[in-house]
């Protein structure tokens, strides 16, 4: 009689999903749909949502009679937002203000209405939607949709060029104080603020220090919007407008570069930096103010900013030894760099020997 044969193990039964694979699915279907969180964004700010919370909470239909909406859909809106702690929803189904959402205010101090609802125009929007193209080709999605570089359109669109300058003037008075609170200017007496859009930094520098001048330099269509018109900063400002591949003003103690190197690609930054340097005295100081990517794979503000070059300017974010080789190729040593904000990393630079 035949032996009989070991019984195979039945085979186990498929495993159903972990909690952890659950949580990793529902992270990346989030990540895939983030546009959707931007758009929500960019509504509430449209129709000024976050304003009238000021005050107090209140319901979305009587929010939507307000700001000229329907009801539901504005609810289904906040809701929505509430899940990222932009706004709140109570157990009365009132929407409150809270800290993440009172910078869409337009009036209080550090707003970003302005910044976030630029963000939301098409020019932003279609590029972003292009971004496989400049991966597959190397080029900016923008120029390619559009057939001319971002800056050339903003200049031949004055509502555009207006909005985006708003922003960027939003966008740099969140950060203008960090900065000047990390500089030492104490024996400094004139500014340049090269490319320096509004004048949010360098108002910033001449309040915080009221020996100094300052010098607002950018394109006239730029600097004609400019901040610096105020009691505190009277009879100690200038403004001049001009091309920084070409000239600066020359002469001054200290030249501000803030938020333009990541702009361009590094043929053209060098080019600025050459310019500042052949403007300043021997004794001049440059700083250079970018978000300076970090090693790792850690969420980091310049590394958002990269993928924003790549799909609307011919810029790229950097590490700091990729600005530093820019700063040494152009004819500057650094000698420190600060750190007053990850979107705002501070070089500061001499003329080399």
């Amino acid at each position: 009689m035949a032996a009989a044969r070991p019984t195979a193990p039945a085979a186990p039964a498929p495993a159903g999903p972990t909690d952890s694979t659950q949580e990793t699915t529902g992270e990346l279907l989030d990540l895939a749909l983030g546009y959707v969180y931007s758009a929500a964004l960019h509504t509430a700010a449209r129709f000024g949502v976050a304003d009238r919370l000021l005050d107090g909470p209140r319901g979305a239909d009587e929010l939507a009679a307000d700001v000229g909406a329907d009801g539901p859909y504005l609810y289904r809106l906040l809701r929505f937002l509430a899940t990222k702690g932009v706004f709140r929803e109570d157990e009365e189904h009132l929407f409150h203000l809270t800290p993440l959402a009172r910078p869409l205010c337009a009036g209080v101090e550090r707003s970003l209405r302005d910044y976030i609802m630029v963000r939301g125009e098409a020019v932003f929007w279609n590029s972003a939607g292009h971004l496989h193209d400049a991966v597959r080709t190397g080029t900016t999605a923008f120029e390619s949709l559009y057939g001319l570089p971002f800056y050339d359109h903003v200049a031949a669109d004055p509502e555009l060029g207006r909005a985006f300058n708003s922003s960027m003037a939003a966008f740099s008075e969140t950060l203008s104080n960090d900065v000047v609170d990390a500089l030492d200017l104490s024996s400094a007496r004139t500014a340049v603020d090269v490319g320096g859009g509004r004048g949010g930094l360098l108002r910033a520098v001449l309040r915080r220090h009221p020996h100094l001048t300052g010098t607002l330099f950018d394109l006239e269509s730029v600097v004609s919007g400019h901040l610096l018109d105020e009691p505190g900063t009277a009879g100690r400002w200038t403004v001049e407008a001009g091309d920084f591949f070409t000239s600066v003003p020359a002469g001054a103690d200290v030249y501000l570069v803030k938020h333009v190197l990541a702009s361009w690609p590094d043929e053209r930054c060098v080019r600025i930096l050459r310019t500042c340097r052949a403007a300043m005295p021997a004794h001049g100081r440059l700083l250079a103010v970018n978000a300076m990517i970090p090693a790792g794979n850690e969420p980091h503000p310049g590394k958002t900013i990269d993928m924003l070059m790549m799909t609307v300017l011919n810029g790229r974010g950097r590490t700091r030894a990729e600005y530093e080789a820019l700063l040494t190729e152009a004819g500057f040593r650094v000698e420190r760099v600060l750190e007053p904000s990850p979107h705002a990393s501070v070089m500061e630079a001499v003329l080399a020997e």
